[in-house]
């Protein structure tokens, strides 16, 4: 399914959900400093839920090739935790951008606690017209945050844009495995809906990095090692009515009836990407 059939995302609107979320996080003692998926390398894998999120950083740092002279921009940077990762892992300087004004406080917060201001800033901005100049970063890194942008191509223009030339842009994004025409899970629309979000077109992905003037390296299909995994870690949890000291839902606090990452365990038509690319 294509984002012409879905309904494209307001960015004010995604903005003022995350501030609720991080602020429900943050009331509860459910706080999160990784706002997204796992990543586990092996199918027998006993990794946790923390360090599968902390893996996919690593995965992004390893796809990037950055070091301390680099410059990285963290698209859709949630409170800063991956930013802050690559900072430590590999010395580079790092910029965050998020659409949630609560988020940004928080990652300039958890920035100085960490000793780390000087190398890691965040800002509110939005990705449909970043507010830097032409190739100002060396790399891109995006966590699935392109799914909750109102036009892919929109914003994979602006990333091309501020890449210095040889520089990587290395992403996640969600799309439908599943064949054309064939009806969706319940829980990919609920998730669709509550966290205002559109699929990608997997059929169009590489055309759509060549209109936007990137040069696709890689179009992986890892929703094993990603989604699928997680939504079964955290089913698995749930039915142990455990709450782990980084539980990744803990920052989706919805009503009883909508969203929770848990309903997509074991749907494997709920696809992930992770993609590099460079401008030339």
């Amino acid at each position: 399914m294509t984002d012409t059939a879905q309904t494209p995302p307001v960015p004010g609107a995604v903005g003022k959900l995350y501030d609720q979320l991080t602020l429900n996080a943050m009331k509860e003692g459910t706080f999160n400093t990784n706002v997204h998926i796992g990543y586990w390398d092996t199918p027998d894998s006993e990794a946790s839920i923390e360090e599968a999120m902390d893996r996919l950083t690593d995965v992004f740092i390893e796809h990037m090739k950055v070091d301390q002279a680099s410059h990285v921009l963290d698209l859709g940077c949630g409170v800063g935790g991956p930013g802050l990762r690559v900072v430590a892992h590999t010395g580079a300087r790092v910029t965050g951008i998020s659409i949630s004004e609560e988020q940004i406080k928080t990652a300039n917060r958890l920035a100085a606690e960490a000793g780390m201001a000087d190398r890691a800033v965040f800002q509110h901005g939005d990705a449909m017209k970043l507010p830097f100049p032409d190739r100002s970063f060396d790399a891109v890194m995006a966590l699935e945050s392109l799914c909750h942008m109102p036009d892919r191509q929109q914003a994979l223009g602006e990333i091309s844009r501020v890449l210095v030339p040889g520089g990587r842009l290395v992403l996640t994004d969600v799309f439908d495995r599943a064949p054309r025409g064939q009806a969706r899970h319940p829980g990919v629309d609920k998730f669709c809906r509550d966290l205002m979000a559109t699929m990608a077109d997997l059929d169009d992905y590489v055309a759509l990095l060549h209109r936007c003037g990137l040069r696709p390296r890689a179009v992986l299909d890892v929703t094993e090692q990603t989604t699928l995994r997680t939504g079964l870690e955290l089913l698995k949890t749930a039915s142990l009515d455990e709450r782990p000291e980084a539980m990744v839902e803990s920052n989706f606090a919805f009503a009883d009836d909508a969203f929770h990452p848990s309903d997509l365990a074991g749907v494997d038509s709920f696809g992930c990407l992770l993609v590099t690319a460079e401008r030339p």
